[in-house]
């Protein structure tokens, strides 16, 4: 229960949605119990009563009080003087114009409670789905490195569209359904108490059958949730890679191995909708189990002069225990169902409590500008029980360009990840002009700087909307100029809409030099201080590399630059290279400096085999 009203605390404030939707729904119940209430004044002219047995008992006009039995003597005291002045015919006329009056005022309310619950339904979820989405995108990088993307984008979507049927159906049941329940029950125990005693001793046994079918339903739940979250994956990555797919003809694995998923998801889904399914044709003949039971006792009851139940009553008991038993299976049926929901609000709710590694700290430090330099000191970092980086010190200066080289596997991109705090070392600190940069907040910090990756990350959208990317204040003219800077401003124009170009997904319409060049563009607008540059022209050929580089070289100039360097034409005008090796700084110097030593430079120099670290 406690994952169930965690859920519910996203339909707040819940109160403008639950009182007027329990007034609509009270009324509902109350008309919807009224129309069999008129049964039996109608099967008691039908049967035995004529105007002038009826007119001796007339009696004076009930006191006026709250309870349901002033209602039903008020109505009777009327219906008995109708009779007794326009006879059974008219009786029936006015019992027939109640009964219309009834059912026409009981779906009015049914209607109504209806689209309060379907607001508040979709506020939920609106809810939900955006405290889902804003909480993954607040976590740390390396969670989406150890987390499929294809299970993340199911809870997202799949998983909290379950919630939202099942959870808050089953809101609605347990308000309305409880509702309708009281006003039979309370027109059941009008009519024979001893009868609905008896019905009440047979009714726990259908709870506890269906209690047994549905027990295992919750596990099943979760493991259909998290199957459907790795066939996601599949798809993701198969859509993702089909270049490689279709060259390596790889096509029988990738379906294979969908299909294998697939299979287990379908298998999962059959078992939870056969018990499912069960629920009802169950909870369905113990009711009918339960009326049989009803029937003989009941009629033995109408048998004996003394019962206080005669033949009207008992047809109209029997009319009405009919109706109790369609929100008792609405009950049993929403709990048959309510534990998907609560499988898949506990994969949701797992997600939106994932804590970040990275966060602010309390009043963090605004860093307006860079006036001096950044310094490593003795910083440390792991991933798990693997050591990157170890005891690193060095200072990036206002103004120098400083490369990055080494094999593979060096500690290079995890040190330049460490700037913008994509991550936090577990030992050492980093400070930017004497503030440590973990008391500084995230978004002061990362406004200093420009990033330029290996990949070419774009988005589904314009030009001009992948450069400024969410920034706001920027004129169309600074956008140019920062194009111009990238070389990209000629290709841009001739594009068919210019600046307002869709790219595609993922920059699909574009080259992989253009695509970097917007890249830069981006990174360059806005001037920042501080570029970091994760070797963005290692994936590209000879003519793009050297309008990219030039594009770079416009990009450094004049500015503090930290990049990593696979290529010789990159790093050979920086002011200071450092050399890593295994987490660790081997040498440092300028090129002709480190070329003079003839050490791990020289030797990755003449191989040219400079790879991302």
């Amino acid at each position: 229960m406690k994952t169930y009203f965690r859920l519910l605390s996203f339909a707040k404030p819940i109160g403008k949605f639950a009182t007027p939707y329990f007034i609509f729904t009270l009324l509902y119940a109350l008309f919807n119990t009224v129309v069999f209430s008129l049964l039996m004044p109608v099967l008691n002219v039908l049967f035995k009563q004529s105007p002038e047995n009826i007119a001796e008992h007339i009696g004076q006009s009930p006191t006026f009080d709250w309870t349901f039995q002033y209602f039903s003597d008020l109505f009777n005291y009327h219906f008995n003087t109708y009779i007794a002045i326009n006879g059974q015919k008219g009786a029936l006329i006015f019992v027939a114009i109640s009964l219309v009056i009834c059912v026409l005022l009981s779906n009015v309310f049914r209607y109504l409670s209806q689209r309060i619950m379907e607001n508040l339904r979709i506020y939920t979820l609106q809810n939900l789905r955006k405290t889902v989405f804003e909480s993954v995108t607040r976590l740390h990088l390396h969670f989406f490195n150890s987390e499929r993307k294809g299970d993340i984008i199911a809870k997202i979507t799949s998983d909290v569209q379950v919630v939202q049927f099942s959870v808050t159906n089953t809101l609605q049941v347990i308000i309305r359904e409880p509702l309708l329940i009281i006003g039979y029950m309370y027109l059941l125990f009008s009519i024979s108490a001893q009868l609905t005693l008896f019905t009440l001793i047979l009714l726990p046994v259908s709870g506890l059958v269906i209690g047994r079918i549905v027990k295992s339903l919750r596990a099943q739940a979760a493991e259909s949730q998290n199957s459907f979250g790795v066939m996601v994956s599949y798809v993701d990555e198969a859509i993702s890679g089909m270049r490689i797919v279709k060259a390596f003809n790889a096509l029988p694995y990738i379906n294979n191995k969908f299909n294998s998923e697939n299979d287990k998801y379908s298998n999962i889904n059959k078992s939870i909708a056969k018990r499912q399914q069960m629920a009802s044709p169950v909870s369905e003949f113990l009711g009918v189990l339960t009326l049989s039971g009803i029937l003989i006792y009941g009629g033995s009851l109408v048998f004996e002069k003394n019962s206080g139940i005669t033949a009207a009553g008992f047809i109209t008991y029997i009319a009405a225990f009919s109706q109790l038993l369609r929100p008792a299976k609405a009950i049993s049926d929403s709990f048959s169902n309510i534990n998907q929901g609560l499988a898949a609000g506990e994969r949701v709710l797992d997600l939106i409590d994932t804590p970040s590694t990275i966060t602010d700290v309390k009043n963090p430090v605004e860093l307006i500008e860079f006036n001096k330099e950044i310094v490593f000191d003795n910083v440390d970092f792991f991933y798990g029980e693997k050591q990157i980086l170890n005891k690193l010190n060095f200072v990036l200066s206002k103004g120098k360009t400083v490369a990055l080289v080494g094999p593979s596997g060096g500690g290079k991109s995890t040190l330049l990840d460490l700037i913008p705090r994509f991550s936090d070392p577990q030992a050492g600190t980093i400070s930017m002009d004497g503030v440590d940069i973990k008391t500084a907040s995230q978004e002061s910090l990362r406004n200093l700087m420009g990033i330029v990756n290996q990949e070419s990350i774009l988005f589904n959208d314009t030009i001009y909307n992948n450069i400024v990317f969410g920034r706001n204040g920027f004129t169309q003219e600074q956008v140019e100029n920062a194009a111009k800077i990238a070389n990209a401003h000629e290709f841009i124009e001739r594009a068919d809409e210019g600046y307002q170009t869709n790219i595609g997904d993922r920059g699909i319409k574009l080259s992989g030099g253009q695509k970097q060049r917007i890249c830069i563009a981006r990174a360059v607008l806005g001037n920042p201080p501080i570029m970091l540059l994760d070797e963005a022209t290692s994936a590209l050929d000879t003519e793009s590399e050297k309008l990219v580089q030039e594009a770079l070289d416009h990009l450094m100039e004049n500015r503090t630059t930290l990049v990593i360097a696979h290529r010789l034409s990159t790093i050979k005008n920086a002011d200071l290279i450092v050399v890593l090796e295994n987490g660790k700084i081997i040498e440092t110097g300028n090129h002709e400096e480190l070329i003079g030593k003839g050490g791990l430079y020289y030797k990755l120099i003449s191989m040219q085999s400079f790879e991302e670290g």
